[in-house]
């Protein structure tokens, strides 16, 4: 397939993984950012070509994951609600919170719809004028510029009966907590190429200088992992502190203009809670006053923290890059994909279900 078949090309693999074997010389931790990549590198055994001083993390890098309790909770409870009609991307809909998932309202009678866009779920509410309809709106700087048009349009044409429970939350703020964590195992990080092709890369120098760690904005076939980790090593091993753009193609250093000026107009920076890390200042975005009418937590509630109730499952401890989803007691056993204990066995980004389904369900010897 052009323009995918030469990043998967088998003899530049090869000559990536001979390259970062050459140039390593000692120990290196290093994390990628983003749940695709992880993916990536676990379908294509990309770990598995480097050599053993490189050991490879994964971190917050999948929205359903970071996606806090709380916020499931009061999705549970909008979606409810029989004057509602709640929309969702659908890998949101078996993410547990402290009372179920989306899918047993559903299962019960709720009218919970998957769409594709949130844009399907502003026509919905234009096709429903009796109803609310509200968009579960989560993820990344990917998925900012789709959630702000909506309440572009739905504010612009006047439509009354929509709104969005907001969870969306901003990566460099995240590495600089991984970063700050006093048990931090990371050196070196992989950034996600399609959240910088929207955001630019202007946050990712000013970390690299502070916390001294290169950090490498890649791609997700196995020729741009690859390039970013031999990047990422000759960088640490020449202590080279700095900002380095592998995917190119894509990013430009300002990013999406366009995409940046409707992300600024409709969401202003807040304060927000990452499953597994906690409340992060400064890590999200929330609805400026101009767009506060559309706010599902103003029309229904706010959401309010969840007490999480004890469980074996370490989700927290692989988001944070501590453990590995091997070193779970629950992997493969108590926790598969269809008896999920926590969010990176339920998510298709989740590291846990990435190595179940390209590692098989067995947990490593002695972990």
């Amino acid at each position: 397939m052009k323009h995918v078949d030469e990043y998967r090309d088998a003899e530049a693999v090869a000559r990536l993984a001979g390259a970062i074997a050459a140039a390593t010389t000692r120990p290196w931790t290093i994390m990628e950012i983003c749940g695709g990549q992880t993916h990536a590198i676990m379908r294509f055994g990309l770990d598995q070509l480097l050599p053993r001083e490189i050991t490879l993390v994964h971190g917050p890098g999948c929205p359903v994951c970071v996606t806090p309790e709380a916020y499931i909770d009061k999705a549970l409870e909008i979606a409810a609600m029989p004057s509602v009609i709640f929309c969702s991307f659908g890998d949101m809909l078996r993410v547990p919170g402290a009372r179920g998932d989306l899918l047993g309202v559903k299962a019960r009678g709720g009218d919970i719809r998957i769409v594709y866009s949130p844009l399907d779920a502003v026509e919905i509410a234009r096709a429903n004028p009796g109803r609310e309809v509200v968009f579960f709106a989560v993820g990344f700087e990917t998925t900012a510029p789709a959630n702000a048009m909506a309440a572009h349009k739905a504010r612009s044409e006047g439509v009354k009966n929509f709104s969005l429970l907001v969870s969306q939350v901003l990566v460099p703020p995240a590495m600089e907590a991984l970063l700050s964590a006093p048990d931090t195992r990371v050196q070196g990080f992989l950034a996600a190429g399609h959240v910088c092709t929207i955001m630019g890369t202007e946050a990712y120098g000013p970390i690299a200088a502070r916390y001294r760690v290169p950090v490498v904005i890649t791609g997700f076939e196995p020729v741009d992992i690859l390039a970013g980790i031999l990047a990422c090593v000759q960088a640490l091993e020449e202590d080279r502190h700095e900002a380095i753009n592998m995917y190119a193609r894509m990013v430009r250093p300002e990013g999406n203009l366009p995409a940046r000026t409707l992300i600024d107009e409709v969401f202003e920076i807040a304060d927000r809670e990452w499953r597994g890390l906690g409340v992060l200042p400064s890590s999200g975005l929330a609805l400026r006053p101009a767009y506060s009418a559309l706010d599902a937590e103003r029309r229904f509630g706010a959401a309010e923290n969840a007490a999480t109730a004890p469980s074996i499952c370490i989700s927290g401890d692989i988001l944070r890059g501590v453990c590995s989803p091997l070193q779970c007691p629950a992997f493969g056993g108590a926790c598969t994909p269809e008896h999920p204990l926590g969010v990176t066995m339920v998510s298709s980004e989740g590291a846990c279900a990435a190595y179940y389904r390209y590692r098989g369900a067995t947990r490593l010897a002695g972990d």
